[in-house]
């Protein structure tokens, strides 16, 4: 769990007082909602996008803020994270707030207007994620004959390598371009259809995985991709990129809601590349609706101060600036194969008779 010492800082007893009950519920919620964490057994893998984190557009985020992110980000135990911005103080506050055991790596800042000074970032609790050490920016191949007008990202995808128990995980994390208010931008599609080719014929060189286990066998990680990919129905020719790549999204995952404030587009995704080692779905997974507990409409009265900081836009849009306009998006996956595996070496010595030690 986070730490909440820092509440001990807040003066305002007023705000001190909204900030506990909200994460009181907000706790209930999520408890609600979600496995609970373990130790070894299983893996909770998480994306969200946390709106302008943190670029003060329309208001620096408060410590109230703070508080609800860290409480949800604590949930899980991995998190892609789009659109940090510049500086890093929101992501190392962030970290401070959930404690010593979580760490982050993070890209540099993507340059040129479409990139919107962007870092990508992946969040991990240290004392069950272990980090492999690749991290990369995925950036497209050029043609022999340089073509100026050749495609490359808005904002190159982060590749980062991980282990959670007996799973070796690549995990691609995207900030897709978004280009038009519409379900196929031109351009949107070209990034999408470009990554999802890229990976596909690459993905044996991006492998976070020792060649060989300590047993001798041949080892495979697990290629993931997750993040922002601006997708507005699962059905159109956005998301058959990526499925005609080979890539497969999660049975628990397509039936949830669309992952916006308003739960109608599926801008974020959770898919893994044609098969899955040592890690197995759960049966759970879905988007947490954090505005059905912090932030809710009914508390509108409650910030009107706070908005007349930077007056003009309506609390609804207000709060996205505070939290987010992306719901988190999340998978439970079993990473214990200790049982296959022993049942494995068992068959192997189906004709060997038992005898003293």
């Amino acid at each position: 769990m986070p730490s909440y010492v820092e509440l001990n800082r807040i003066q305002d007893k007023a705000l001190k007082a909204r900030t506990i009950e909200g994460l009181q519920r907000l706790r209930h919620g999520l408890t609600q909602a979600l496995p609970v964490r373990t130790a070894t057994q299983t893996l909770l893998l998480a994306t969200w996008n946390l709106r302008e984190f943190d670029s003060g557009k329309y208001g620096y985020r408060s410590d109230e803020a703070y508080f609800y992110i860290a409480e949800v980000v604590s949930r899980f135990d991995l998190v892609a994270i789009q659109e940090v911005r510049e500086g890093l103080y929101a992501l190392q506050r962030l970290c401070r707030l959930l404690g010593p055991s979580w760490s982050y790596v993070v890209t540099d800042v993507t340059l040129g207007t479409s990139g919107n000074s962007e870092r990508l970032a992946y969040l991990f609790d240290t004392s069950k994620v272990s980090f492999t050490g690749l991290a990369a920016e995925l950036v497209l191949p050029t043609a022999k004959d340089p073509d100026p007008e050749v495609l490359q990202f808005a904002r190159s995808p982060y590749v980062a390598g991980f282990r959670v128990g007996w799973a070796y995980l690549t995990l691609v994390t995207v900030h897709i371009y978004y280009g038009q208010s519409v379900a196929v931008d031109p351009r949107r599609l070209q990034e999408i259809t470009a990554f999802g080719k890229t990976l596909a014929k690459n993905a044996a060189k991006l492998s976070a995985a020792p060649v060989y286990s300590p047993q001798g066998e041949p080892q495979r990680d697990n290629l993931l991709i997750l993040g922002d990919f601006n997708i507005f129905n699962r059905k159109d020719v956005t998301m058959e990129a990526l499925t005609m790549a080979g890539f497969l999204v999660p049975s628990e995952l397509q039936d949830v809601p669309g992952s916006n404030v308003e739960k109608s587009k599926h801008y974020d995704q959770i898919a893994y590349y044609r098969q899955l080692q040592a890690l197995k779905p759960q049966g759970r997974a879905g988007v947490f609706d954090f505005y059905e507990h912090v932030y809710r409409l009914e508390d509108e009265p409650l910030y009107a101060a706070q908005r007349a900081q930077k007056p003009g836009r309506s609390f609804k849009d207000w709060r996205t600036y505070q939290m987010s306009d992306h719901l988190p998006m999340w998978i439970e996956f079993g990473v214990d194969d200790a049982d296959a595996y022993l049942q494995k070496l068992g068959s192997s010595l189906d004709d060997v008779t038992p005898g003293p030690v």
